[in-house]
């Protein structure tokens, strides 16, 4: 599975910005902890993506890993309370196991938005559809490349 969904980021990448490299480790990176160890990071600069529902819109939020989401906030933005998806939900929108959900190489268009969680940093460390693989990005390429839109709905 992790091999397929390695791939669609592989491509995508080879598309739209064949400068950035995937970088694979032979440890799990498939949590925040795990992936700033790996690459030599703060947690802060990890870029989680979530994936959420809000009544029949699904969505993925790219955020701080060490941001959590506000309720309020995001009920504020987007009209209603967020649902995350369970593994099997995400990996049939995103094709990505949970621990290598990224922006990148999905299957299909979904909204996907950015919280400012991530703006303090130069360049974030997301997932690249495995959960040993990611990328090192500048931050406002990766918002450019998915078709990102900033809000502000973490803590």
């Amino acid at each position: 599975m992790d091999a397929m969904t390695l791939e669609s980021v592989r491509k995508f990448f080879q598309a739209h910005a064949p400068e950035i490299e995937i970088l694979q480790t032979e440890e799990s990176s498939a949590t925040v902890a795990l992936a700033a160890a790996a690459h030599g990071v703060a947690p802060e600069q990890i870029a989680k993506t979530i994936c959420l529902r809000v009544g029949e819109e699904t969505m993925l939020i790219v955020a701080s890993g060490t941001a959590r989401l506000d309720n309020r906030k995001f009920k504020d933005r987007f009209g209603g309370k967020a649902r995350m998806l369970d593994a099997e939900q995400v990996v049939d929108v995103t094709s990505h196991p949970v621990g290598g959900v990224c922006p990148f190489g999905l299957p299909s268009v979904i909204p996907i938005y950015c919280d400012v969680s991530l703006k303090p940093f130069d360049e974030v460390v997301p997932a690249a559809g495995a959960t040993n693989a990611a990328v090192r990005i500048p931050t406002e390429k990766m918002v450019q490349l998915v078709g990102g839109t900033w809000v502000d709905v973490c803590q």
